[in-house]
This record gives structure tokens, C-alpha cells and sequence, in this order.
């Protein structure tokens, strides 16, 4: 007799998006692995040394088509549920690396940004944590379709906040942490699972899914 299978565990792709050897946000990358993977998540953890890739250029993707770098990110998005991105803040904003990355990764289709589920974490030597680079990123990842999790969260002062096992020094910042994925993790759960979010996103009020500015986007 057919007996019903048991699904297999979450998958999440989780990377930090700067390059320098032992960055804060490397640091944090791997606390949020850890994190999920101790909730019985699959993880493929990355760096952004994974996904080399030359500067957007159209004429280059006209007569070569998409670089490797841009290529692996593809397949490691489409095997994954939901992905996670821990990325530092240059100038109140998006590091050019991780922006070159999304636009090369907007050229494929089918779009792999499209309805993933991403949370948005970053580590600063700052007080402001990389806040203000998170709401950028939130920009060109939602207009592609991805559905960004309304809790971000920002590690400011880096450099002093790791202990020695990985874990965060400030027992109460790393419980929000701890939280901030969980509540990540049930969200993704759910949509994956059980199916019970309506799949629509919208660029502008009024808009629909149908209209030529939202297929351009998500297609």
C-alpha cells in the first residue's frame, strides 16, 4: 500500500556579501547557518568568492552569454527554498559586488529571484549596524519578486561582538537574532509546505500581476 513520504528538510542558500577574509559579515553569515541548520534546515553556505563575476556589460552577455559566477548563483538559487544575505554597508548603501551579482542573476530566465523568500541581515563596525544598506538591497530584490522578510536585522559595533564559539556577546541581541530566524523559518515553512500564501506581488498600488512593468521585473 502507498504510504505517504515525509518531506525532505527546508533547503536555505546563506552568504555573506563581502569579499574580505574574515569580514563581520562572514561572521554573521555562518552564526545565521548555524542557526537554521540546529532547526534542521539544510544549508549551503557561500561566499561571494563563489560567484565571481565581471562587471555588468551587455555586449558581453550578447556574445558570451552569462559568466560562471553569475551561472552558479543561478543553480544555487534554484535549489534552494528561501535564500539569506549578510551584507556590509558601503556608503549608506548596496556593495557594488552584491549589486553586479543581482543584475548579471536578473538576466536569466526563468528568473530565479522570483518568489524566493530572502532575510536580510548585516554587521557594521558603525552604530547604525548596515540598516540603511539593507533597506537599498530590499530595492532590486523586491522588484524582482522576491518576497523580503519584514524583520531585518543590523549588528552594529562588528568588531566587538562576536565571542569566541561564534555566538553573539550580547546574550539579548542574540536571542533577537535567534527569533528573527525562527519567525523566518516558520514563514518559509508555511509557503513551502502548505501552500498557504497567495503567490502575488506588486510593484505599485493598484498594479497587477499581469501588468507589462511587473512581467518585465519578475519574468
Amino acid at each position: 500500500m502507498p504510504t505517504d513520504t515525509p518531506p525532505g528538510p527546508l533547503r536555505f542558500l546563506v552568504f555573506g556579501a563581502a569579499l574580505r577574509t574574515g569580514s563581520a559579515n562572514a561572521r554573521l553569515a555562518s552564526l545565521v547557518a548555524r542557526l537554521i541548520s540546529d532547526a534542521g534546515a539544510t544549508v549551503d553556505f557561500a561566499t561571494m568568492r563563489d560567484f565571481d563575476m565581471p562587471l555588468y556589460d551587455g555586449d558581453m552577455e550578447a556574445t558570451e552569454g552569462l559568466p560562471q559566477g553569475a551561472l552558479a548563483l543561478r543553480d544555487r538559487l534554484e535549489r534552494s527554498d528561501a535564500f539569506v544575505i549578510s551584507s556590509p554597508e558601503y556608503n549608506a548603501s548596496v556593495p557594488g559586488v552584491l549589486k553586479n551579482a543581482i543584475d548579471w542573476v536578473s538576466r536569466v530566465r526563468p528568473q530565479p529571484f522570483k518568489n524566493k523568500h530572502a532575510m536580510l541581515v548585516s554587521a557594521s563596525p558603525s552604530l547604525i549596524g548596515g540598516n540603511r544598506g539593507l533597506w537599498a538591497l530590499r530595492v532590486p530584490l523586491e522588484h524582482l519578486g522576491t518576497r523580503v522578510y519584514p524583520d531585518m536585522f543590523s549588528l552594529a559595533d562588528s568588531y566587538q561582538s562576536f565571542a569566541e564559539d561564534g555566538t553573539l556577546v550580547d546574550t539579548g541581541l542574540q536571542q533577537r537574532l535567534t527569533e528573527t530566524v525562527s519567525g523566518f523559518l516558520s514563514l518559509v515553512e508555511a509557503d513551502v509546505r502548505y501552500v498557504c500564501l497567495e503567490r502575488r506581488w506588486y510593484e505599485f498600488l493598484g498594479d497587477r500581476t499581469e501588468a507589462a512593468i511587473t512581467q518585465r521585473a519578475e519574468s
